[in-house]
């Protein structure tokens, strides 16, 4: 037992910060958590790529791109401008959060299996997407309608687009022909990317 010890205790502090991670947070820990996360951002969505609810808290302090998609658009192909946008410029701090809609011509009919499999698959998203939502209308979801009393625009068609800043305050909103990779979008992100 005593050549364990040297190795137990060793082995104790780490044993300690995981059990401390299991226990649920006080209410002092929360509140801290909810004020550094701007009101924006205090969503929570089931994820396509697992099912897996995620609070959207831990993109704070992220330029975050929020786009309304569907499968069967004419701007569906923008999913490859928005994956290269992604693949450049997520290590400086950009997010792309996508929101499958069916809001619009019913271009996004299919369920969450079929629109994970174009996503996927076929485009090969690798940034976050979440399940089929509302974006306009009286079943708009929360956060679609924070989007929309920040910017006073509301989505007029599939690929829409948000883009907050860090603060997660300024919100930008941007038609849906305005390309992923074009000179007005990547302006705007890396303007705030230097924020």
């Amino acid at each position: 037992m005593n050549s364990m010890r040297p190795f137990l205790l060793r082995l104790l502090p780490a044993l300690t910060l995981a059990f401390a991670a299991l226990l649920p947070m006080s209410s002092s820990a929360q509140n801290a958590q909810a004020a550094a996360c701007p009101a924006l951002l205090q969503h929570q969505f089931t994820r396509l790529q697992d099912d897996v609810p995620q609070n959207l808290c831990q993109y704070a302090g992220k330029v975050v791109l929020v786009v309304n998609t569907a499968s069967y658009c004419g701007y569906t192909r923008q999913y490859e401008g928005l994956e290269a946008l992604y693949a450049k410029y997520k290590k400086r701090g950009l997010a792309i959060l996508g929101f499958p809609a069916n809001n619009f011509g019913q271009q996004e009919p299919g369920n969450a299996k079929q629109i994970a499999d174009l996503c996927f698959n076929t485009y090969g998203v690798k940034f976050p997407m979440f399940n089929k939502t509302d974006v306009v209308g009286p079943q708009r979801n929360a956060f679609y309608t924070q989007l929309f009393n920040a910017t006073k625009a509301a989505p007029q068609w599939n690929f829409h687009k948000y883009l907050i800043g860090r603060d997660g305050k300024q919100v930008q909103s941007y038609a849906s022909a305005v390309e992923p990779m074009g000179r007005e979008l990547t302006a705007a992100i890396e303007a705030a990317l230097q924020r």
